[in-house]
C-alpha cells in the first residue's frame, strides 16, 4: 500500500548551500543563520535508496511513497510555493510531505497519470513554506507533444548556458539519481529525447533567481509550469515581463512558464 504521508528532518547544512551557488555562478554567502535564497531546499531533505530499491530510471521506485500507477516513466510538470518566511541555513528543519490527489487522463502521448504532493517545512516550530508538486506519469514512446513559442520582446533577458557539468552538479546536490540528465544513451534509446535533458527544477531555480531580482525584494508566491523540454549543451533565456518569467530555449521554445509575486 502506498504510504500517504512522510516526514524528512534535516540540518540544512550551509556548506551544500554554498555549492549550489557556486554551481549556479552566485556568490558563495551563505552561512549558519542566513537566509536561504528561494527554491534551495530542493538540496535538502534527501531519501537515498540503496541499489536495489532503485527503478530502470534512476529514481526510487515506484510504491513507496511514490505511487505505482502503471507508466514507467515520469516527470516534474508543475509546482506552486508560498514562502511564509525566510528559511535558514543551519537551522534544523523538517519537512512533511502529503499525496494530496491522482488522477488519470488520455492525452495525446497516450494514457497519463498525475500524482499532486504537497510539502510543508518547518523551521523553529513554524511553517516557512508550503510547496505543491505535480508529477506527471506516462507510457513509453507515444506522439511527441507540440512544443508552444515563446512569447518575443520581453522587458528583460539574460541567457544562461546549461552543460553536462551543471546537469551533474545539480544532479548529485539534489541526489536526483533520474538518468535523463546524465546517460546519454538511456535518454535516447529508452526515453525518446534529443540527448541530456536540463532538470526541469533548475530551471524554475533559475527563474525564482530572475525574479527576485527584479522585484527587488524576497518572494512570496510562485506557480510555474514546464512545457518543453531544454536539451543540453544548449543556451536558454531567461524572460521577464510583469511578473511573468520563463524560459525561451534554442529554437524559440518556451521550455517553462512561471507567474510570481
Amino acid at each position: 500500500m502506498t504510504e500517504q504521508s512522510q516526514t524528512i528532518p534535516d540540518v540544512m547544512d550551509p556548506a551544500r548551500a554554498r555549492a549550489l551557488q557556486a554551481t549556479l555562478g552566485l556568490e558563495m554567502t551563505a552561512d549558519v543563520g542566513t537566509a536561504l535564497p528561494p527554491f534551495f531546499h530542493h538540496i535538502y531533505f534527501w531519501t537515498p535508496q540503496p541499489p536495489e530499491n532503485l527503478g530502470r530510471d534512476g529514481h526510487p521506485a515506484l510504491g513507496g511513497f511514490m505511487p505505482d500507477m502503471g507508466l514507467p516513466r515520469r516527470m516534474w510538470a508543475a509546482g506552486r510555493l508560498l514562502f511564509h518566511g525566510a528559511m535558514l541555513a543551519g537551522v534544523k528543519a523538517e519537512k512533511t510531505s502529503m499525496i494530496e490527489g491522482v488522477t488519470r487522463k488520455d492525452g495525446r502521448s497516450g494514457p497519463l497519470a498525475f500524482v499532486r504532493i504537497r510539502h510543508d517545512i518547518r523551521q523553529r516550530g513554524t511553517i516557512v513554506l508550503s510547496e505543491w508538486q505535480d508529477v506527471v506519469y506516462r507510457q513509453d514512446g507515444g506522439e511527441t507533444a507540440e512544443r508552444p513559442i515563446a512569447p518575443e520582446g520581453p522587458a528583460h533577458e539574460e541567457v544562461v548556458t546549461f552543460d553536462s557539468t551543471t546537469l551533474f552538479r545539480y544532479s548529485a546536490l539534489t541526489f536526483n539519481g533520474h538518468r535523463i540528465h546524465y546517460d546519454d544513451p538511456y535518454a535516447k534509446a529508452v526515453e525518446g529525447y534529443d540527448g541530456l535533458v536540463v532538470h526541469g527544477p533548475l530551471l524554475a531555480q533559475h527563474l525564482m533567481l530572475l525574479g527576485t531580482r527584479m522585484l527587488g525584494r524576497p518572494l512570496s508566491e510562485v506557480t510555474y509550469r514546464a512545457t518543453a523540454p531544454l536539451i543540453a549543451p544548449q543556451q536558454a533565456a531567461l524572460c521577464w515581463a510583469d511578473g511573468q518569467a520563463w524560459v525561451r530555449g534554442p529554437q524559440g521554445e518556451q521550455c517553462m512558464v512561471a507567474q510570481m509575486r
